[in-house]
């Protein structure tokens, strides 16, 4: 196999390979050629060519997220590292351990006016795990660092000089893979590369320092926690975004069943049961605009609160815990223990499932009303949803309703931010389906790539629910050779940023038109026509009724249905349906 003769492109690829790295999403470059051809010419990898670098990397933070382990992107100098950093914050603020590799000109050349080329070094470092700069190798071009850069061999020998570039770099990379691997997060190796960048030589002798990592055990359970949770008669547990299948279902039994707690989980959290809360807003929003919300809320106040998974979409849990504090709030997992109620108390470093159970080790609960109130509650503004989807016009709410339901069993789904989420948070899914959504910056760049990139290794198909907002400003996601035939993408097209309309300060002027809702009249056919995508339409009941009965049906292309809905009437629709169940 053909390696670079440049030493840190070989000490790349062999900690790489070392550490289980084995998918490289790669943009198109020529600094970056020497990374470039010491990856594609090894088997060992599995190679990606994404142009884009902004859909490049999100394209890489979906696999990794499936995979749950490290996916490297790989690009040239110059602004081209620039467009990773939406992708970036977005695994830095998810935990995901997206490898950031750059190719960088030599520190002699930056800032003289060369072309494509930008201050890297540490350009991440408020949203990111680890940086690790690389130093230059003096073996390779060393007539050209002599004649630019003399001071740079410190009137040391060449090649001992090399030994040490080598054991620093060697020291820089496993302390940024070990971070990704072990701590979830995206890291950044930026590596400063001279001219010639295209030579090769066949097969390598470099032997670097290649170290694993040592995992300390963090968070003990102690007996007085135990003792608050057993006393406490109002416990809540809030699950945020979690991958599926996580916690045993002999553990979730045990907690759904105990009459002191409300298991309140988002539609990300991947978890289901009939005694779970798993349409938050539905329960808070009611609640205030009662005259009497005051003793509902104190009512829902918890003893305990315990947080595992992920952050958090639902604004008004947030805002009823901050107001209400529980008198303990404990994180469990990995994840990251984020204070969001102002009142965190400890985090837990433990799997779920061992802290679950240190819980019910024994069969006793709590006595309390606690569940018995809420879910009888839960289950009014059940009946009061069937009643209301029966009253109301072609609109978002009823459309989410209608997809979400004919949604084939096992099928990985993937959510776009605003809109998107928040209307299928208000809804049932069947307990098969594997629920993702980029909520670490919740923004809408990126979520078409994210999807696409996740199906690379999942086994079921996936579809991508969007707004037309998201879809139109990652386009870019569908210029790829990576798009499954049995890929499928819902546009919830309704000609604008429509959840902009059920935000305080809305008025109806051309001005919010133009620079809020940022309304249009565009439609995705000839985006499809483009990238060869099967395309359908549908602007009433009757017609998604018909189109849906076909969309999963198995096809030599993706398909993509988009739903027109009205613009100005779904914003008084949703805020109706809180009226209607209250």
């Amino acid at each position: 196999m053909k390696y670079s003769t440049i030493p840190t492109a070989q000490s790349l690829i062999e900690h790489c390979k070392a550490k289980g790295l084995k998918n490289i999403v790669i943009s198109p470059g020529s600094r970056n050629a020497p990374l470039t051809i010491s990856f594609t010419e090894n088997p060992y990898f599995n190679c990606f060519s994404i142009v884009d670098e902004r859909c490049a990397a999100f394209f890489a933070l979906g696999m990794a997220r499936q995979l749950n382990r490290p996916v490297a992107v790989v690009c040239t100098s110059g602004s081209a590292l620039l467009n990773y950093y939406p992708a970036v914050a977005e695994a830095y603020y998810s935990e995901v351990p997206l490898v950031v590799i750059s190719a960088d000109r030599p520190s002699y050349k930056i800032d003289i006016g060369d072309g494509q080329t930008i201050r890297q070094k540490d350009v991440f470092k408020n949203h990111i795990g680890e940086s690790a700069n690389l130093r230059q190798d003096v073996s390779h071009a060393t007539n050209t660092i002599n004649k630019y850069d003399p001071g740079l061999f410190q009137h040391k020998d060449v090649k001992e000089l090399q030994q040490e570039v080598q054991a620093y770099n060697d020291k820089q990379l496993n302390r940024a893979i070990n971070c990704a691997i072990h701590e979830n997060l995206p890291v950044h190796i930026n590596i400063p590369l001279e001219e010639p960048l295209y030579n090769v030589q066949k097969g390598t002798c470099l032997k670097p320092n290649i170290e694993l990592f040592e995992e300390d055990e963090v968070g003990r359970l102690s007996q007085d926690m135990l003792r608050h949770w057993k006393h406490a008669k109002k416990k809540m547990v809030l699950v945020g975004g979690n991958p599926p299948h996580v916690i045993e279902s002999e553990v979730l039994e045990k907690l759904a069943n105990d009459p002191s707690v409300l298991v309140f989980t988002e539609t990300t959290s991947n978890l289901h049961h009939p005694n779970f809360f798993n349409s938050i807003d539905s329960i808070l929003a009611p609640i205030e605009l009662k005259e009497d919300r005051e003793a509902y809320f104190k009512n829902l106040r918890p003893d305990v609160l315990v947080t595992m998974g992920g952050l958090i979409v639902s604004k008004k849990i947030k805002a009823f815990l901050r107001d209400y504090a529980p008198k303990h709030h404990w994180h469990v997992g990995n994840t990251r223990a984020n204070n969001t109620f102002f009142c965190l108390e400890g985090h837990f470093k433990v799997p779920p499932n061992n802290f679950l159970s240190f819980l019910y080790a024994s069969d006793d609960t709590t006595d309390s009303d606690y569940f018995t109130f809420w879910n009888k509650l839960k289950k009014n503004y059940e009946a009061k949803r069937k009643s209301y989807l029966g009253k109301i016009p072609f609109s978002d709410f009823l459309v989410f309703d209608r997809i979400l339901k004919e949604i084939p069993s096992n099928y990985q789904l993937h959510l776009a931010n605003s809109s998107t989420i928040r209307y299928t948070q208000l809804f049932d899914l069947d307990a098969s389906l594997k629920v993702f959504c980029n909520r670490g910056t919740s923004g809408i760049d990126g979520s078409t790539s994210t999807a696409i990139g996740a199906a690379v290794h999942e086994d079921a198909p996936t579809l991508l629910i969007t707004g037309d907002l998201s879809f139109f400003y990652d386009s870019n996601a569908l210029w790829n050779n990576y798009i499954r035939n049995d890929f499928r993408i819902i546009l919830i097209n309704n000609n604008g940023g429509g959840i902009f309309r059920i935000l305080p300060g809305k008025e109806d002027t051309s001005n919010f038109e133009r620079f809020f809702e940022t309304k249009h009249d565009l439609n995705a056919s000839s985006i499809c026509k483009m990238y060869n995508i099967e395309y359908v339409l549908s602007s009433d009941e009757n017609s998604l009724a018909k189109e849906l009965s076909d969309f999963y049906k198995a096809s030599n292309r993706p398909k993509l249905l988009e739903v027109q809905t009205p613009r100005v009437k779904n914003n008084k629709i949703l805020t109706d349906y809180f009226h209607f169940i209250s």
